[in-house]
């Protein structure tokens, strides 16, 4: 592979082109320098469907189409390759991309199982080439204020955070793929590696035990596959504890459609307290000096967005962040080791509750791993 240099075009492979792949597409087409030269996906429809979002931006004519991740990496015609393949592919992807000479970028989650994550994390070892882990929910803009207000220590050592997500059902995905567990590692992998990888971003501390309650009470039940009724779950309630003593809160429910906000972020500490909302775009601030209700509301905008996509321009900052690592040398901002870590809190949700525990996560990570954040 060439050196890629800020004069020349960065190109981009894309591995999976269902909604996920599209949606990266369709950021990257609007991120200044890239170019997308590849898509490999074994569904015709996916294919096709890839075909005509490049043609329709007129940047289709020089991409090739393969229904083999492999082919593509033997092609050599790119520079930086995202996996947006279902979740259960993660792993084999991984495992063949690994060795190359690829810039990676793994959609969220990083494996369906923390001992899977736990061998990519090995096979990287030594990589030169950088990972990156999908998890964009943390350039959200209001997110990204609410940590930079919590950094700043607005709100002094923060002692609680909540986050709830009320939302729709899963969508649909490509053969149903996505209503089992097995396909997808359960919802609290699934969808919340999202939310505990921004418990550990804002927190910036090792996450201890975990408790968990939550059940499928009412999407998907009258649903068949080939006989057999899906067992993802649609709501959980979520603690998380931190070893300096700090708690954060999942609460998720995803039969919530009748909701003014989608999530809802909030973070206190003994100086006061701040707040994300989306899809409002709005954060809130408040000093316990203040009195009860006086806040100020701002609503937060990033100017760099050029597509807003599904995630309120997120996916594209994300891009932007990524693009600009591969062409300095830089460590990714989202690395390996939080893509393990927000795996393993849903994993270990999961297990607490099944077993009606607390779940200790040394019972499923060595000791040694390096906590969050490390790079």
């Amino acid at each position: 592979m060439a050196p890629v240099t800020d004069q020349t075009p960065l190109r981009y492979g894309i591995v999976g082109s269902g909604m996920m792949g599209v949606e990266h597409i369709n950021n990257i087409l609007h991120v200044p320098g890239a170019v997308i030269t590849a898509v490999a996906d074994p569904h015709e429809g996916s294919r096709n469907w890839a075909t005509a979002v490049l043609d329709a931006a007129d940047a289709g004519g020089e991409v090739r189409m393969f229904d083999d991740h492999r082919e593509l990496v033997e092609a050599d015609v790119c520079d930086v390759v995202v996996i947006s393949s279902p979740n259960m592919t993660h792993a084999e992807v991984l495992r063949d991309l690994l060795p190359s000479d690829l810039h990676i970028l793994v959609e969220k989650p990083l494996c369906t199982t923390v001992p899977d994550c736990l061998e990519i994390l090995d096979a990287a070892r030594d990589r030169e080439a950088l990972v990156w882990v999908g998890l964009e929910y943390r350039y959200m803009p209001p997110v990204a204020r609410l940590v930079d207000a919590v950094r700043a220590g607005d709100v002094g050592t923060p002692r609680m955070l909540a986050i709830r997500e009320h939302r729709f059902p899963f969508l649909r995905k490509v053969g149903d793929w996505n209503r089992f567990n097995r396909n997808t590692g359960g919802t609290l992998v699934e969808k919340c590696c999202h939310f505990f990888d921004l418990m550990n971003l804002i927190l910036d501390d090792r996450p201890v035990r975990v408790m968990a309650s939550g059940a499928q009470d009412v999407n998907h039940l009258d649903e068949r596959y080939n006989g057999e009724v899906p067992d993802i779950l649609d709501n959980a309630f979520v603690i998380v504890e931190y070893a300096g003593g700090a708690r954060a809160m999942l609460d998720l429910c995803m039969f919530a459609e009748a909701s003014r906000h989608a999530e809802e972020i909030s973070v206190v500490g003994e100086l006061g307290k701040v707040e994300a909302f989306l899809p409002s775009q709005e954060f809130v601030q408040g000093r316990r000096s203040d009195g009860m209700g006086a806040v100020s509301t701002e609503i937060i905008e990033n100017p760099a967005v050029a597509y807003q996509g599904f995630h309120h321009g997120s996916s594209f900052l994300e891009h932007l962040d990524l693009a600009a690592a591969v062409r300095s040398g830089a460590a990714p901002e989202v690395g390996l080791i939080d893509g393990l870590w927000s795996v393993a809190i849903g994993a270990a949700a999961h297990q607490s509750l099944e077993q009606g525990r607390p779940v200790m996560l040394d019972e499923l990570l060595p000791h040694e791993i390096p906590p969050p954040g490390t790079r």
